[in-house]
This record gives structure tokens, sequence and C-alpha cells, in this order.
């Protein structure tokens, strides 16, 4: 008795602000035979965190994302929880848990199990901010949001009406504001509440819009759609790193080249990537670059969909390829040698990239490398074959150039070449070192034999992104 007496005088925080519940309307109570979610594919850790919110007399719901992909019927791939339970109040029933953020502070809860740790996400109901002040800015881009409030306040207050759903395990029942089943049922991407005034709130949602629509095959509502081409400079008030999460997002979203057409038609590519502006472009003298990008996209979206792990350094390396070739052979045109010449190409390519999104440092870090490699697979003459494949990076380098053979930019010959190469035992190498001519015309001396570890077996070019 005493111990629930604690936990119901530690329900209210005397230290954060709670706003009075507006009237937001009752939510449909969606029962299990109308919604028929499968509770196996629900995380058992996100299940744990909603009963002990529950056993110590909060509310607490899965919520957003995780509710429309187990409506849908499929696995979802992260687990968020909403709840009125204060983020310090959340933080004391778990031991693996910690604050995170300014802007929208929130709780992530870590489980360590046999396979990697699981992060559940716990968020507190938001209140709505029509009258907060400080809490907005001017473009009405909201600044800072932690203003706790009802959960109906807190459906409103969410992006689409598919991600305003709330799902409790323990009756199995779906709490619906905003008609998201409904939604779902017609295949529509629905805004809750005034589109342009949302996106106005939050200029990354237009991007989300359009990695929803891809991902899901829905169609945008009309209202939801007409804003988004003449409100799409506000992404430029975006800061840098957030921009580039939802790009990264887009990106690996398993429906890439979906998503990138979406931006094109929405009238968001301008600027965010200035790489997009030639992949979409559909002269004659881009078809090579469209070609090697599709399939680059094409590769991670596969892997992305059987659950393999994809490298986002890998996967910009070959986005901004095109732009880096054509600076490349432009430096080469003015007398540069070779390897300065791709080495300035890189700065130009990345400096250019800048203006727009800027790309992580430790993705940058990848790309270079992946990029340094590819003169040398033309080099298979004395020992530089045997050096390369000791390279820290080399698989990733050998897969992009896969790419570039496929697509018809580097002689096919040159990657079965390598794909043997690193296949065969020493004297298999040493025959196909004996094998290649070299500048002059004649065999190349074999290279000093000495002992070396037999390579991994080669991997098929998808696996670029691992």
């Amino acid at each position: 008795m005493i111990t629930k007496f604690i936990k119901r005088i530690l329900r209210r925080d005397p230290m954060v602000k709670h706003t009075q519940a507006n009237n937001t309307g009752a939510p449909k109570r969606i029962p299990k035979k109308a919604h028929r979610i499968d509770p196996h594919l629900l995380s058992k850790n996100a299940v744990k965190v909603t009963h002990t919110l529950q056993q110590a007399g909060y509310e607490a719901f899965i919520v957003g994302g995780a509710v429309r992909d187990l409506a849908l019927g499929i696995s979802p791939k992260d687990f968020d929880v909403a709840t009125n339970a204060t983020p310090d109040q959340v933080q004391r029933l778990f031991r693996k848990a910690r604050l995170i953020g300014r802007r929208f502070q929130i709780v992530h809860v870590t489980f360590f199990g046999k396979g990697h740790p699981e992060i559940i996400e716990v968020s507190t109901f938001r209140a709505l901010l029509d009258n907060a002040g400080d809490h907005v800015a001017e473009s009405g881009r909201i600044l800072r949001d932690n203003v706790w409030g009802s959960q109906g306040e807190d459906a409103a207050r969410r992006d689409f009406t598919i991600n305003a759903m709330y799902y409790d395990p323990s009756s199995e029942t779906v709490l619906d504001y905003h008609g998201g089943m409904a939604d779902m049922q017609k295949k529509t991407l629905r805004m809750i509440g005034d589109p342009a005034k949302r996106y106005r709130e939050d200029p990354v949602r237009m991007l989300r819009a359009v990695r929803f629509a891809a991902k899901t095959g829905f169609e945008l509502d009309g209202a939801t759609r007409a804003p988004i081409a003449k409100l799409g400079k506000l992404l430029n008030d975006v800061p840098s790193a957030r921009l580039f999460d939802e790009i990264l997002k887009l990106l690996m979203s398993g429906y890439s080249w979906a998503a990138i057409q979406g931006l094109k038609d929405a009238g968001l590519h301008h600027g965010l990537l200035p790489l997009l502006d030639h992949i979409l472009d559909t002269g004659a003298d881009s078809k090579g670059a469209n070609d090697f990008v599709k399939l680059a996209l094409a590769n991670t979206d596969e892997r992305i969909q059987s659950g393999k792990s994809v490298s986002a350094g890998f996967l910009f390396a070959t986005l901004l390829w095109p732009d880096l070739l054509k600076n490349w052979k432009a430096n080469s045109a003015k007398g540069m040698a070779n390897i300065p010449a791709l080495h300035d190409a890189m700065d130009d390519t990345i400096a250019t990239q800048s203006s727009g999104m800027t790309i992580q440092r430790r993705f940058e870090s990848d790309m270079r490398e992946i990029w340094s490699m590819q003169p040398r697979f033309e080099r298979r003459v004395g020992r530089y074959p045997y050096r390369l494949i000791e390279s820290p990076r080399f698989r990733a380098g050998y897969d992009f150039m896969l790419l570039r053979c496929a697509t018809g930019e580097l002689n096919p010959a040159i990657g079965q070449w390598w794909t043997d190469f690193i296949a065969t035992d020493v004297t298999g190498q040493d025959e196909l070192m004996a094998s290649v001519k070299n500048e002059s015309g004649n065999s190349p001396s074999p290279a000093k034999r000495r002992r070396r570890r037999k390579p991994k077996a080669a991997v098929p070019p998808e696996s670029a992104a691992s």
C-alpha cells in the first residue's frame, strides 16, 4: 500500500509544466478482431516497458510507426512507447534508461540480449503549442517541445493519421483518434490538421511524407501534398545533422529509388542533395550516371528488405560517384596527373554537396577510401594486387568496382579477374598475375612469393552496403 501511495505521489512532477487537456475528441476503440494485430510480431521488450509503466500507475501504449506496421502485418524494426509519465518518472522505473535530447526530451530504455541491444524509445504525451510563446519560432517551427499534455493532444500533435494510433498490448486494443485505420484501408497518407501549418512546425515532415509514401505505397492526400513544393525552402532552416539523419532514413527505407522519385514529384530534390539534380535528369548525357545509381540503390533496397546491414558510407560514395567522375575527368583534361586529379575531384565533390546537406565526417572518410581504391584495381602488376587486398576497406572498394563493371563504366574482365584473384589460392593468384600484360605489352615478372592468408570467398555486388 505504501509503495503504491508513493508511486501515485511521484506521478506529478512539480518541476515540469503540464497543460490542461484540450477537447480533442474521444478515440475510436478498435478491438483485436478488427485490427488483427499479431501479438507474435510485438517486441517483448516493448511489451515489458508498457507493462512496467502500467503497473506503476501510468498510461502506456505502443505508438506511431510500430502500430502502423503491425496493422499492415509487418514486423516493426523499432518500437516507440508513449506515456503520461514524465521523462524523469520513466527513468526511475528502469535500470538501463537515459534521458535523450533537449528540444524534445525522451527516454531510451536499453535491453541487452543474445543479439544486438534493443532500445525502446519512451516519450511523454505532448501538449498542443498554439499558445506556447517562446516554444515556437516566427516561421512556425517548434523550437522546444517539453510541454506535457493529454493523450488526445499528443495524438493531434503527431504528423500523419496512420502514425497517430496507440496500441495497448495488455487489452490488445488500438485507440485511433484521427481515422488512421480507415486511411490505411484506403491506402491514403493524410496529415493531421492543417498541412501547411504542420510543415512549418517541423519542415522535416515533408521528407517523412515522401518516405512513408514510398515505403507503404500509399498515395499522398491532395491537401497533404499541395503545400510541399511551396514550403520546401523551409528545409534550409533545419539543422544539418537532423536533415542528414532524415535523408539517410529515406535512402535506407528499402524503397530508396521510389523515395527519390517522390522527392522529385514533390519538388523537394533541388538543394537537398545536389547529386539528385543529375540523377533525376532524363537527358542522354545522364544515362550512365542514372544506371550506376539505380543499380546501387536497387542493391541497397534488396539488402534492407532482406534484413541485411547497409553501409551509409558506401551508399553516399555511389550517389556522389557520377559527380566525382565528371570532376575527375575535367581535372585530367586540364593536364593534372591521374591520382592528384582524383583527390582534387573528391574535395570539389564533397564541398559542392556540403552546400546542401553535410555528410558526417565518419562517412566521408569511408567514401574517400572507397574512391581512392578505384584506380588501383586497374594496376594488376607487381605487388599492387597483394597490397590492395590487405586494405581494411578492400571489400567495399571491390564491390564498388563491380558496380562500375556492371554498368559498363569499367571493363567487366577486370571485375572477373579480381573475383577470381580473391577466391583462389597462392598458385592461382600467381597464374592470374602472369596472365596480365603490362603497359609495354610484356608479361610482368611474378611478384616475389610470400606466405599469405587466403582471403575470404568473394561476395556478390549487393554486399557492398555491408
